[in-house]
């Protein structure tokens, strides 16, 4: 898949930590805009109707006029703030963590740590499933607890993608702990670095993570069993 929808307004590299990587910058699917745009459209359909039969009615010279001036108006400004809100709403997904950000004005927004996050489950209605849409919701450790993201797009192509994250910052962080675990070896010439944890805290740690329901039975079992085997 894209690794990005749009580069309109892309999410700011300067907000990522050092050695994080943006793998996915989605902006919502275009349902987002459905409604308002359909309104719109709409109305200037119905202006264009209403002059094509009869160019010369008296109602152009009325307060109909204004009527349908103002309604227009609405319409108009309503499809702009809509507009403003989908270019400045992200859902970013990164080798790290994911990133909500949304607001026009005034902003808010939402980071899962991808070592917290617990189930991602996804929704399509018909039509979500049709044109590509669709909502996320994730659960995690986090003081929210639960997240939910609306009008994502291939919302079940993005729930793979995420666990692909999980997996692979799990990876990168038990690697880590190898590494430290070796260079704190007997020998080395990086043994004098301060103390690095040892593979029964290693194993300690797994099992904290496990707890938390971050690792499955599997994954844990795994890990341990690899730890295990370099002793």
């Amino acid at each position: 898949m894209d690794r990005t929808y749009t580069r309109l307004v892309p999410f700011p590299r300067k907000l990522l930590n050092d050695g994080e990587e943006i793998v996915l910058d989605l902006r919502p699917h275009w349902l987002f805009m459905a409604l308002s745009t359909g309104v719109f459209i709409g109305m200037i359909i119905l202006g264009l109707l209403l002059l094509g039969w009869n160019p010369s009615a008296d109602w152009l010279d009325t307060g109909s006029a204004g009527v349908a001036g103002i309604g227009f108006l609405v319409c108009l400004v309503w499809f702009g703030l809509t507009y403003a809100r989908w270019v400045n709403t992200h859902f970013v997904l990164t080798t790290d963590r994911i990133i909500n950000r949304e607001g026009i004005i005034a902003k808010r927004g939402t980071d899962i740590p991808l070592e917290r996050v617990n189930t991602v489950f996804f929704n399509q209605g018909p039509l979500e499933r049709l044109v590509g849409a669709g909502d996320l919701k994730i659960e995690s450790a986090s003081e929210s607890g639960s997240n939910e993201f609306r009008n994502v797009r291939r919302p079940n192509i993005v729930q793979k993608e995420i666990y692909t994250q999980i997996e692979a910052n799990e990876n990168r962080k038990f690697d880590r702990m190898g590494q430290a675990s070796h260079n704190a070896a007997p020998g080395h010439p990086d043994a004098t670095t301060p103390h690095a944890a040892s593979i029964p805290e290693q194993i300690d740690q797994l099992s904290e993570l496990h707890q938390r329901g971050v690792l499955s039975d599997a994954e844990f079992a795994r890990k341990k069993n690899e730890l295990l085997d370099r002793m």
